[in-house]
């Protein structure tokens, strides 16, 4: 039997080009977790790049006097934003840890009336099914409990440690400013270090996919920031007027997490409180969770075709797939990396994904 030696040669480059693309790719995301205050401020200009042009376009401004102007409007909006996040969120989940051993009876008392009141003999259920139902609701809350105790311990241990925080910010905001000021510079000084071969042949995968993932994070953040601020707006007004709303900005940030999930969304975190509520008695402030549900839907619907120009192309189906893989590696977190890290597959492998990856690389041609 005669061996095909550039047959296989070819198939052990192309398997160590995924290979090598896939270490590159783990590498980044290290760095850019490692580098997140940069991250962030990138995602921030690619929020505020728009506003820079438009101040160009209407008063003929400079670039860097343009981005001067806006930049200072938008830190001065981040900066008081986070104080008063950090000094409500404090008192919030001060407030929710003390009080979570009540919470928690009152759930507990909750699931327990629900139990009591299913007419189980209509359903049909083996006794001993009955028994695991009853029986497992201290073991959920229990965990759920957990969770939520870590969260908060986690959040005041964050909140307070005000020199992390102040060093954090200050790093974010210079490096707005640069990339905002020296946008056309840094590229010019990125293309002048790389080889020519690198900037022709990783350039225009950088730029797609600069495009493709730049402009799901800039919609998303935009969306997610839209349903946080209404949310985090109705939620006070709701606590103003009366209803029981102890603690809107948690709520308003676990809404907001939620919506940044793919295929969830607010209406995953909003139905179900909003049901409990009216088992609870306050049918009225269920249907203003309702009513505020129903005004961040409409916002977000007539939002969304105008952040996202194209569809990623993403089936559903994967997309769950990504969340749950991230879930099960990094935790809650990785439900939200998730479906990034599989836009970002998709578009560098896009070549191999069109052409059929195994027929791709095992093809004899």
């Amino acid at each position: 039997m005669i061996i095909d030696m550039s047959y296989w040669t070819r198939v052990l480059n192309r398997i160590l080009y995924v290979v090598l693309i896939l270490i590159g790719l783990a590498i980044a995301l290290k760095l850019s977790v490692f580098y997140l205050p940069f991250l962030i401020a990138f995602i921030i200009y690619l929020i505020i790049e728009p506003a820079i042009k438009w101040i160009m376009k209407k008063t003929n401004a400079t670039r860097k006097t343009s981005s001067i102007i806006i930049f200072i409007f938008v830190s001065t909006i981040i900066l008081g934003g986070l104080t008063w996040a950090i000094f409500t969120l404090f008192s919030e989940a001060s407030n929710l840890l003390q009080d979570l051993n009540i919470y928690i009876e009152k759930a507990y008392n909750l699931f327990q009336n629900f139990l009591q009141n299913l007419d189980f003999g209509k359903l049909k259920l083996p006794e001993q099914i009955q028994s695991i139902l009853q029986n497992s609701t201290s073991d959920i809350i229990g965990t759920v409990s957990q969770w939520v105790r870590n969260f908060l311990s986690s959040l005041i241990d964050v909140v307070t440690s005000i020199p992390s925080i102040a060093i954090y910010f200050s790093i974010t905001v210079l490096a707005l400013y640069f990339i905002c000021v020296d946008k056309i510079y840094i590229l010019d000084q990125i293309e002048h270090h790389l080889p020519k071969t690198w900037v022709m042949r990783v350039g225009k995968h950088i730029r797609d996919l600069s495009k493709t993932l730049g402009g799901y994070l800039k919609a998303e953040a935009t969306l997610i920031l839209v349903s946080f601020i209404i949310s985090l707006i109705g939620l006070y007004v709701l606590k103003f007027i009366g209803f029981a709303i102890e603690f809107p900005l948690l709520i308003a940030i676990g809404i907001g997490f939620v919506d940044a999930l793919p295929i969830l969304g607010s209406g995953t975190v909003m139905i179900p409180w909003a049901i409990i509520c009216g088992i609870n008695g306050d049918l009225k402030l269920g249907i203003a969770i309702i009513v505020l549900l129903i005004i961040m839907s409409i916002v977000r619907q007539f939002l969304e075709p105008r952040l996202v120009s194209k569809n990623i192309g993403v089936h559903p189906l994967f997309t769950l797939i990504a969340m749950y893989t991230g879930f099960r590696f990094i935790g809650i977190i990785g439900m939200l990396i998730g479906p990034i890290i599989l836009i970002i597959l998709k578009n560098i492998f896009a070549t191999l994904i069109d052409g059929g990856v195994m027929k791709t690389i095992f093809d004899r041609r």
